[in-house]
């Protein structure tokens, strides 16, 4: 059994599994342009709020490696458009503006057109092989919150294709299958888009992972006959109070986690974290397309022309968060105290 990857970045090339085509098809896409990775950020083929980020990273410097400015002046602008340009791909995983700023902190000290490209693609790889270490210490910090604990709910895929490695949610059961440890996972399907059902149950099954799927719409009844312990998500931004987004319906396990009086935890990377907006009332939703929702695949299955709301996350309240699981540590309420602590020292180890 194997822990699948979802970004590889091999002799200048990056390289990123389809996760469109998942669980059917296992295929591995070259994206050569600015244009290939923004499509693949907007149409999913990469999906999982480090995964964008670290994806935006190095589509921005595999752009720079095109520009022939004469200038550094010149080269500077030329990036900043092409961030600009990435950064409009998906509004809500704050991941994907993180990683794009940092990228363009690093190129400020370029002394040459050519220094900066290569800035630049040091930094995306800086960038790919921190995540992969930080998920490993979320899952680390997970398994201990999850010690006594054997039947675990989650939603979405917050797994390894939607990290460098390990995932954040998923990370205790993949680490826990390399060690023995054995979980009974139930994911639900994850409507509308089913990441649950096509990539969170695929991973898990290629990780040696106990996983059974269920409808999103079983959850209640799930909690109580199959004696869930403990709930688990991933998230895609996390304000200074704690407030929460992520994929929709993860709010609606939040209000179960708290009727029936089990852990609720959320876990993510510390560039998830946007203290710059006070609660997840600021956090911006994103909307997607109909069909998502009128359509299975290429099948409809609504009425011709039916109105469709179809928000992408939704914002789960502080208030039922037990603990938010970084690789920096586990932070219990109160989190507009508790956050800050985290992140300074984050950004201390020179990891902002």
């Amino acid at each position: 059994m194997t822990i699948p990857l979802s970004i590889a970045w091999t002799d200048g090339q990056l390289v990123i599994l389809d996760q469109q085509k998942l669980p059917h098809e296992i295929d591995y896409l070259t994206l050569e342009t600015i244009e290939d990775v923004y499509d693949a950020i907007l149409t999913l083929k990469v999906r999982g709020a480090p995964a964008i980020g670290i994806a935006a990273a190095y589509g921005l410097a595999l752009a720079a490696q095109r520009h022939d400015a004469e200038t550094v002046e010149a080269f500077l602008h030329d990036v900043r458009k092409d961030a600009l340009y990435l950064g409009e791909s998906r509004p809500t995983a704050v991941n994907l503006m993180w990683a794009l700023d940092r990228l363009l902190e690093a190129v400020q000290k370029a002394g040459s057109v050519e220094n900066g490209k290569a800035l630049l693609i040091a930094e995306a790889v800086r960038i790919h092989q921190e995540d992969e270490a930080s998920c490993r210490q979320i899952g680390e910090y997970a398994l201990s919150l999850l010690e006594g604990h054997k039947r675990v709910m989650t939603i979405c895929n917050a797994g390894s294709i939607a990290t460098a490695k390990y995932g954040t949610a998923l990370a205790p059961f993949h680490l826990g299958s390399e060690r023995g440890r054995k979980f009974e996972v139930f994911a639900c399907e994850t409507r509308p888009v089913f990441q649950g059902a096509r990539l969170t149950v695929w991973e898990l099954q290629q990780s040696g992972v106990d996983v059974t799927l269920i409808t999103d719409s079983m959850a209640a009844h799930t909690i109580g006959a199959k004696d869930i312990e403990a709930i688990i998500i991933g998230a895609d931004r996390i304000a200074a109070n704690g407030d929460t987004a992520n994929k929709i319906g993860t709010l609606n396990l939040a209000i179960l986690a708290a009727a029936y009086g089990i852990p609720f935890y959320v876990a993510a990377p510390a560039s998830t974290f946007d203290i710059t907006i006070d609660s997840g009332a600021k956090i911006p939703i994103e909307e997607r397309k109909a069909e998502e929702i009128t359509h299975i695949g290429s099948q409809p299955v609504a009425p011709l022309g039916t109105k469709v709301f179809n928000p992408a996350f939704d914002v789960t309240p502080s208030r039922f968060i037990t603990a938010i699981i970084t690789e920096k540590g586990i932070i219990k309420p109160d989190y507009y105290q508790n956050i800050p602590g985290v992140l300074n020292s984050y950004a201390e180890k020179g990891e902002k």
